[in-house]
């Protein structure tokens, strides 16, 4: 239930400030383990509640068979967005394996009812063959028909690596080559292609050498820059600080504070004010075949589908243009004169993904051969999806009637993305067992946290995955 927004990670190597943080992390989470136990009576009755419903309903749904059953490899078991493909492929009559790195063996969705097997595999980036080998085992011995990789930042580009071994003799895998993954998980490449292609992008610049900001002539501009790691950085992904500083001292002093270098490029885009929007994009050859656009944040963990046709079309074209297969979302700044710029592309699936809940034509948009007449959106019915403990947290920082209001709005016109009537297991396991092994184990290292994460279902720590 606790999500603390200040990292308790160590800002200097001195002994006393090493103790202090330790301290002050061990009473952080401390104090979140207590309040989770506190919530877990409260969670219990309600699945509880649940589960006996299931077994008592009159009119219970029967079991759908599809007309040509596959079995379905997700990955990134410790995600909500994964087990809500999980879902959707189990409500379509399809099999379900689900599979994450060892360190999130205890990852709570592995006990939803749409889950058919559970493994853990070795971390990629430190085992790429390990894990390609540990891949096609259990896709042989599964009988998989199509692996649907839901990847983090950093997997993304070894699950292309994959490929070659499991599509020559076993299976599909509904993700781009190594070579395309590399390009749109590269900040500065994937503007690069999009301006090649007509499409609006804001002014970037790769950085390498914090002198190139120095150096940098600011009064031709008209715009603001903010500097982003190209790789995927948990934390730092959340500093927007606005360049040219005040004064050049601070514009030095901060760009010195980051970890730029040539091994670690960074890039320096404009900064253009206006709305920020995320999408979520599945797509087959070139094909549009699902996607939605939600408005969004730094730290995003509430999704509502907005209509936006001009970012539609700057996706059709983006991914018609290279004939992508696989997963993709795009983040947005829509400017003031209506103008909207993609900022970044992730080649992976995103969050957003979960206001597809009670949508039957999911698993057809991604498994289907057959071209669609438009691309799936999510259904009008389909409410709001938040993260409830998350909404909990910022009910401490209200401070107004107007924030309270606000709130409650949030919580009565939405519906929790992990809880599910008829799959209501996994709220409990991600709460109350998940999370909490987490913290168990960071307690036992004496490490700190920045925040927890339960739509990931992780803890964000400075330099973890």
């Amino acid at each position: 239930m606790a999500q603390s927004i200040s990292s308790s990670l160590p800002q200097s190597t001195t002994p006393s400030t090493g103790v202090r943080v330790k301290v002050v992390g061990l009473f952080k989470t401390l104090g979140t383990l207590t309040l989770l136990l506190i919530a877990l009576p409260f969670n219990a009755f309600i699945v509880l509640i649940s589960l006996l419903w299931g077994i008592v309903q009159p009119f219970r749904k029967k079991a759908v068979v599809a007309a040509h059953p596959q079995t379905i490899l997700v990955s990134g078991a410790k995600m909500t967005k994964a087990l809500q493909l999980a879902r959707s492929f189990h409500a379509a009559g399809h099999r379900v394996i689900l599979i994450e790195g060892h360190k999130y063996w205890l990852s709570g969705h592995r006990f939803s009812k749409a889950v058919s097997r559970f493994y853990t595999v070795p971390t990629p980036e430190k085992d790429p063959e390990g894990y390609i080998q540990a891949l096609v085992e259990i896709v042989k011995k599964e009988k998989v028909d199509v692996y649907v990789p839901v990847c983090s930042p950093v997997a993304s580009y070894y699950d292309s690596l994959t490929k070659p071994a499991l599509l020559s003799e076993y299976c599909e895998v509904f993700h781009f080559d190594a070579d395309v993954t590399k390009m749109l998980d590269d900040k500065f490449a994937f503007t690069d292609q999009a301006r090649s292609l007509g499409l609006s992008v804001p002014k970037s610049f790769k950085i390498t050498d914090p002198q190139q900001v120095i150096n940098f002539d600011f009064s031709q501009e008209t715009r603001k820059y903010i500097l982003k790691s190209i790789s995927y950085d948990s934390v730092r992904r959340l500093n927007l600080t606005k360049l040219p500083c005040d004064t050049p001292e601070e514009t030095a002093a901060f760009v010195n504070s980051l970890p730029i270098s040539p091994e670690k490029p960074w890039i320096m885009q404009e900064f253009i004010p206006g709305k920020e929007l995320c999408t979520h994009s599945t797509v087959r050859d070139g094909e549009l075949r699902l996607h939605c656009c939600s408005n969004s944040s730094a730290f995003q963990i509430n999704y509502e589908n907005v209509e936006n046709p001009q970012i539609r079309e700057w996706v059709q074209h983006f991914i018609k243009s290279l004939g992508l297969t696989g997963q993709v979302s795009f983040d947005f700044i829509q400017a003031e004169d209506g103008t909207a710029y993609a900022i970044e592309c992730n080649p992976r699936t995103h969050s957003a993904i979960t206001m597809f809940y009670n949508h039957p034509g999911v698993a057809d948009a991604y498994l289907g051969k057959t071209p669609l007449a438009a691309p799936l959106e999510p259904l009008a019915s389909s409410k709001p999806t938040y993260f409830i403990y998350h909404e909990i947290w910022r009910l401490t920082g209200i401070r107004s009637w107007k924030q309270l209001q606000t709130s409650v709005n949030t919580l009565v016109r939405g519906t929790d993305a992990i809880y599910s009537l008829d799959d209501s297991i996994p709220f409990l396991t991600l709460h109350h067992w998940q999370i909490p092994l987490l913290l168990l184990k960071n307690l036992q290292q004496l490490k700190g946290w920045v925040k927890i994460d339960f739509n990931i279902g992780k803890l964000v720590e400075l330099g973890g995955d």
